[in-house]
């Protein structure tokens, strides 16, 4: 195989993002690489249908945590995408950028020129918006975003926005606008009824390129690194091992388990680590694969007291008559994920931010799609997004296809235990506001008699599964940083050729799912790798709520 100017590795969320743009310059041959297969498939392109490629092999990685001291030693699943598109391929479809204090918060870590007003024209860009561009929604970029069937199948929606107003909280119309705090409706990466992985948006209309070359199910086993630099990779494929050489850059575009396990695989990393591994240690560089950190949510389930939930929809002919639908039109429920109301909310005063996310579904259903009750009912999704308990990401062999061994230390610090308290009170004051009266039945879970604080962390405890936001496990940070393992540019720290770009490098989670930021980041980073001058970086004012320091909710006394 020929040599290449730049070899990404990784067709994921950031990876198709960086092939789309850097092959943009004829100049330049790039080789993407990924060990997964194709994305075409339908349930993967019906929003209705997310649970199911996220439950097949040829789509998910399926990783687990190793027991968790913090949740009584339960294994977390940690599902990862496989294949063009990667995780955005398998996820929710949910389009949160983050609260800009999460950007000011990156700068403030270490990551120089990450702050929010540099960000935001890299957001823009990369969007295009169903509602029309403005100063803060871009309108003409690859990635489309929607507000679904922006609630109108199901009153449900309106009335969790109405029970969050009632009980003192903001409305936001654009909560990706100039306003993140409050109720409002959410937005989805769906295009016409469809799916819109960054496959979709970036990299099938331009994988004819003639300078860009996409492989498919090969597996990178290393980086070869020679002299302080990285020269190429060595991948297989179909029983075949094959080295390729990059004249100018390795990007590891492989997400926040695969690119630190890549990092020292190819003997970059933790000299301890690699050692009890195997791996030779080509360059000490100890953070990779710390940090690690993640969003934790649980199901605060009702009974609904009248007939109009999505219950009614989980049965085979339902679900048949939803398909066809879709299969003929790309609308109704089959176009949507069902997360169409959402809010953030600050969980007590002293906080600039929101650090509590909601995600309101109009059915009591597990994940799979599959009714947890008899009749009726809704739930939110919810958990505190801010988390202070770290953990890591470590290979434990030197056979690259061997699984790493990943511990989150969910739970473990005494301010996230804290924030899950107020969490789950908080929650029930809303969904106990006049406006659910006529709606809500009986709380399902936890179930009336979780109150107290021990009962609360029990209950936690069993009941929290991931997000599925891992992050952070090659975070940027200077070089003085003794844990940070990429510069502001994504450059590993101490290698030349060499960088990481994907939501490893997050210094710390946004208040939001972590798509919406990957696609950002891998954009900005675009541009440093072309040599172009940055994005101007937008004026905009960074608010605090009113009263922020006295108040938990905006001109509500503290209780």
């Amino acid at each position: 195989m020929e040599d290449f100017d730049f070899i990404i590795i990784g067709a994921g969320s950031a990876g198709c993002v960086l092939a789309n743009r850097i092959s943009a310059n004829p100049e330049h041959r790039v080789l993407l690489v990924e060990a997964g297969g194709s994305d075409k498939n339908i349930l993967v392109q019906m929003p209705t249908a997310l649970s199911y490629p996220m439950a097949m092999d040829r789509f998910n990685w399926g990783y687990h945590s190793e027991p968790e001291p913090g949740l009584d030693g339960r294994r977390i699943s940690c599902p990862r995408g496989k294949g063009l598109g990667g995780t955005s391929t398998i996820n929710g479809m949910v389009y949160v950028r983050g609260n800009a204090h999460d950007f000011e918060e990156w700068e403030a870590l270490g990551a120089q020129g990450w702050g929010y007003r540099e960000c935001l024209p890299y957001f823009k860009r990369a969007e295009s918006w169903v509602g029309g561009g403005d100063g803060y929604r871009g309108e003409d970029g690859p990635l489309a975003v929607c507000a679904g069937n922006e609630m109108r199948l199901n009153p449900l929606y309106q009335t969790f926005i109405d029970a969050g107003v009632e009980a003192g909280y903001p409305a936001t119309s654009d909560y990706n606008g100039e306003r993140q705090e409050g109720f409002g409706p959410m937005h989805m990466t769906v295009r016409d009824g469809v799916r819109e992985s960054t496959a979709r948006a970036y990299l099938q209309p331009v994988i004819h390129r003639s300078n860009l070359k996409v492989i498919t199910k090969a597996l990178v086993q290393r980086i070869e690194v020679e002299n302080g630099r990285a020269v190429g990779i060595t991948f297989e494929r179909a029983g075949k091992v094959t080295t390729v050489k990059a004249r100018q850059e390795v990007i590891v575009a492989a997400g926040a388990i695969a690119s630190p396990m890549l990092l020292q695989h190819s003997g970059i990393g933790s000299a301890e680590t690699l050692e009890e591994a195997g791996v030779k240690c080509v360059h000490s560089l100890p953070g990779v694969g710390e940090n690690l950190q993640d969003h934790l949510e649980v199901y605060f389930q009702f009974h609904c007291k009248q007939p109009v939930s999505l219950n009614s929809k989980l049965g085979l002919i339902s679900k048949g008559l939803i398909g066809a639908r879709w299969l003929l039109f790309k609308d109704g429920l089959g176009a949507s994920n069902h997360f169409e109301s959402c809010a953030f909310i600050r969980s007590r005063s002293g906080l600039k931010s929101p650090d509590i996310q909601y995600h309101f579904l109009p059915a009591a259903m597990r994940y799979d799609g599959t009714p947890s009750i008899d009749g009726h009912g809704f739930q939110v999704h919810v958990g505190p997004n801010k988390p202070k308990s770290r953990g890591r990401v470590r290979i434990t062999s030197a056979d690259p296809t061997a699984p790493p061994s990943i511990l989150f230390n969910y739970y473990q610090h005494e301010d996230d235990i804290e924030a899950w308290r107020q969490c789950i009170r908080l929650t029930r004051e809303i969904m106990n506001q006049p406006a659910m009266d006529s709606y809500r039945g009986e709380e399902i879970q936890p179930g009336v008699d979780v109150n107290t604080d021990a009962e609360i962390d029990e209950w936690v405890k069993q009941n929290i599964e991931s997000a599925y936001h891992p992050a952070g496990t090659c975070r940027m940070g200077s070089a003085e940083d003794a844990l940070a393992v990429v510069d502001k540019d994504c450059k590993v720290h101490g290698l030349n050729g060499l960088r990481v770009v994907d939501a490893s490098v997050f210094p710390s989670l946004p208040n939001g799912n972590i798509n919406a930021p990957v696609i950002m980041v891998a954009e900005k980073i675009a541009d440093v790798i072309l040599g172009k001058t940055s994005l101007p970086a937008e004026e905009v004012d960074i608010g605090v709520p009113r009263d922020w320091e006295s108040s938990q909710r905006e001109g509500v006394p503290v209780r």
